[in-house]
């Protein structure tokens, strides 16, 4: 098939490339490397080098005519949206709307019925501080940061699109992923962040106390759920998690431990806008997708660290 991956070059979207090239798709990535990085790239995959709010963006599905759309490119800082919202919202909605509005024009030309639009979403910032814990997808969203509205305006969007227009999609709502590749040098993403410092001696912070709790699964079993989302005749939004809480302390814990640092446990006062709990129940994506968490932290986490030392 024929397949477009917006932030391809990024951290989740080049594992999917990979996977879809290694399925033997035909795979286009657009991505602007803002974040991404060109070592990420799969050789075999044809990279355009745009932001997804390119007016750009309507020659490349021109050419590519993609049967499948991954849309993973994204304005992804939760802090850096309560710092500027605006700048999130064109990014995170606008851009999302060119990219939809581009497939839904070039779609008709494909007549194949399995074309969709995958979109990963967030499941961490869209819920808020649910009082339902693992939160399913029928859960009440009210999103803390405006990183989250844009995300659950997206989905909003795309509901639309399949209403009023007929164009499939599947929104993947994800708890806090990790895993080789993640970019450390961010603001998001603690694993990777506190990964980073102590292989290179430095001290990571902790925001707050660092008792509030994440669900934190995979990059390997979010490619799958990807994956599963594209094959299965299935609309709408599935939360894909573990349903499992960690808090940060522990996760500094166990990485002291897997990367021999010597590093202090170091407290800074809490950012703005941060959930004290985030879990995510999966059961709907096992029973409408066959989709279940392989991965557990500990094996996860030996993983990811064994990669960084590779690179650092």
């Amino acid at each position: 098939m024929r397949i477009l991956v917006t932030g391809g070059a990024g951290f989740i979207g080049s594992h999917i490339v990979d996977r879809l090239i290694k399925e033997g798709h035909k795979v286009a990535i657009i991505d602007n490397l803002s974040t991404g990085r060109k070592e990420n790239i799969n050789p075999k995959a044809k990279f355009y080098k745009f932001d997804i709010q390119s007016q750009k963006v309507s020659g490349i599905f021109k050419k590519e005519k993609p049967e499948i759309v991954f849309h993973l490119a994204a304005q992804i800082d939760v802090r850096k949206s309560v710092e500027d919202p605006i700048k999130d919202a064109k990014t995170n909605i606008l851009g999302s709307l060119n990219i939809i509005q581009n497939f839904y024009c070039q779609k008709p030309k494909t007549k194949n019925q399995k074309s969709k639009i995958i979109f990963s979403s967030t499941g961490g910032a869209i819920y808020g501080d649910a009082s339902v814990i693992p939160t399913p997808e029928t859960y009440s969203e009210f999103p803390l940061s405006p990183y989250g509205i844009c995300k659950l305006s997206v989905e909003k969007y795309l509901n639309y699109y399949w209403k009023v227009f007929g164009l499939p999609y599947i929104a993947l709502r994800y708890a806090n992923v990790y895993g080789p590749r993640q970019n450390s040098k961010g603001e998001a993403g603690v694993i990777a962040i506190f990964i980073d410092k102590m292989l290179s001696g430095e001290t990571p912070v902790i925001n707050g106390d660092g008792k509030q709790t994440r669900d934190f699964v995979f990059v390997k079993d979010v490619v799958e759920a990807n994956i599963l989302a594209m094959k299965k005749n299935r609309v709408g939004v599935y939360n894909i998690g573990t349903a499992k809480e960690t808090n940060i302390n522990i996760i500094f814990r166990k990485l002291k431990k897997l990367t021999n640092s010597n590093a202090k446990e170091t407290h800074v006062p809490e950012k703005p806008g941060e959930q004290k709990r985030s879990c995510l129940n999966w059961q709907k994506a096992q029973q409408e997708l066959s989709w279940k968490p392989k991965h557990d932290l500990d094996n996860g986490l030996k993983e990811t660290v064994e990669w960084f030392k590779t690179v650092i």
